[in-house]
């Protein structure tokens, strides 16, 4: 078994296919043309009789779908045009009107609104779980029980889920367990060796890493993967052929980049717990936080996103804060090389605890640590008013 490096530098790709080429080209095309008609029948498979379509996918498909499916450990992957589109049309290939669906509490934003709206609007019962359930869950859990959608570490408020205890309890009544699995990333969590069913994957973050493209994948095992499939068929799901290259070119730099995203990002956390504006940092891998046993036990590494809270909601100070960071910019996403904040504020929540001040999200870029350090130090002391001292 080779070291994840080498693994992601050679996974999803034949130069010998394609003229001894290392990268697989970009195949951009919409019509392709059967050779025979016996290769269009042969086409006909998988309940789909139009599988000679470039909606169905082209070699830059399958070879971004192939390395996937490989590094998560999965059946096989679908592609998507977003990391939302993955996640709102996973859940729809497996839901129908009377189906009853948990929801971690610490889902991320726009997927929390898609099944408070969407899904319940089709007939879905959507009832939400706190992260910290684990085997609890299965007092929640109902005979038309169909789908445990989970995010561990959780969007913005990073509380850890006990998925191996989630997903036994999930499965002793049948129903399938999707994980949004971005934060680590196929290199730092192994869902299917955890019990998930789908992982989910916001291609458009770390694994394409600059920022450039929008992209999400599913992966599902055996036992979901033909509903999967069928389910963004029957959407018409697809991606650009142009943003699966830039996602097979950030695959092969994942595990470097990543392993510089987990170092700043630990450092700057743990840098900014001892400073008098901030009151608390949410990152698992710093010992003390609450989900850090957890994440010790089943994870293999962190990534450069954590949160932050402020202990004031002055939009004066919280404006001199923001304004004076040089190094973080205020966007949204984040998995890019640069470093990221975004104002969060008071997140939607039914069960984790509120937060008393003013929520942060924050992105360790790839700048060096004692730049970030000094940069984010230097704009919390002039939000206070302080004079600005060096940061070790």
């Amino acid at each position: 078994m080779h070291d994840a490096t080498t693994h992601y530098l050679h996974c999803g790709r034949d130069s010998q296919a394609y003229s001894g080429l290392i990268n697989t080209p970009v195949f951009r095309g919409s019509t392709i043309l059967a050779k025979d008609f016996s290769s269009w029948e042969a086409s006909k498979k998988d309940g789909n009789p139009y599988a000679h379509y470039g909606r169905f996918g082209t070699p830059t498909t399958r070879a971004f779908e192939d390395a996937i499916a490989e590094l998560e450990g999965g059946h096989s992957s679908l592609v998507f045009p977003s990391g939302l589109a993955a996640c709102v049309h996973a859940l729809l290939a497996f839901v129908s009107a009377g189906d009853h669906v948990l929801i971690t509490d610490n889902i991320y934003g726009p997927t929390r609104n898609f099944v408070s709206t969407v899904l319940t609007r089709l007939g879905v019962a959507v009832e939400f779980f706190a992260p910290s359930a684990g085997a609890n869950i299965a007092r929640q859990l109902r005979a038309n029980t169909r789908v445990v959608f989970t995010e561990s570490p959780g969007s913005l408020t990073f509380e850890v889920c006990d998925l191996p205890a989630i997903c036994q309890a999930a499965h002793s009544v049948g129903a399938f367990v999707l994980l949004d699995n971005t934060w680590a990333s196929p290199l730092y969590f192994k869902p299917f060796e955890h019990g998930v069913d789908v992982s989910i994957q916001a291609a458009t973050k770390y694994i394409v890493g600059h920022s450039d493209a929008l992209l999400g994948v599913a992966t599902a095992n055996e036992r979901a993967w033909s509903l999967l499939k069928a389910g963004a068929h029957d959407f018409g799901q697809t991606a650009s052929p142009d943003d699966l290259f830039l996602a097979l070119r950030g695959l092969r730099t994942l595990p470097v980049r990543l392993q510089r995203h987990w170092s700043n990002g630990v450092e700057l956390a743990s840098s900014l717990a001892h400073h008098p504006l901030i009151t608390r940092i949410m990152h698992p891998a710093l010992p003390g936080d609450p989900g850090h046993d957890l994440w010790k036990r089943d994870f293999l590494g962190a990534s450069g996103l954590f949160g932050i809270e402020v202990n004031t909601q002055d939009p004066v100070v919280l404006a001199r804060l923001f304004d004076n960071l040089k190094l973080f910019g205020i966007g949204l996403s984040w998995g890019g090389f640069e470093s990221l904040v975004v104002p969060v504020g008071q997140p939607q929540r039914n069960h984790c605890t509120p937060a008393q001040g003013y929520l942060i999200r924050v992105h360790a870029g790839l700048e060096h640590i004692n730049d970030l350090q000094h940069d984010f130090h230097r704009a919390l002391d002039i939000a206070l008013n302080k004079p600005c001292v060096a940061v070790a």
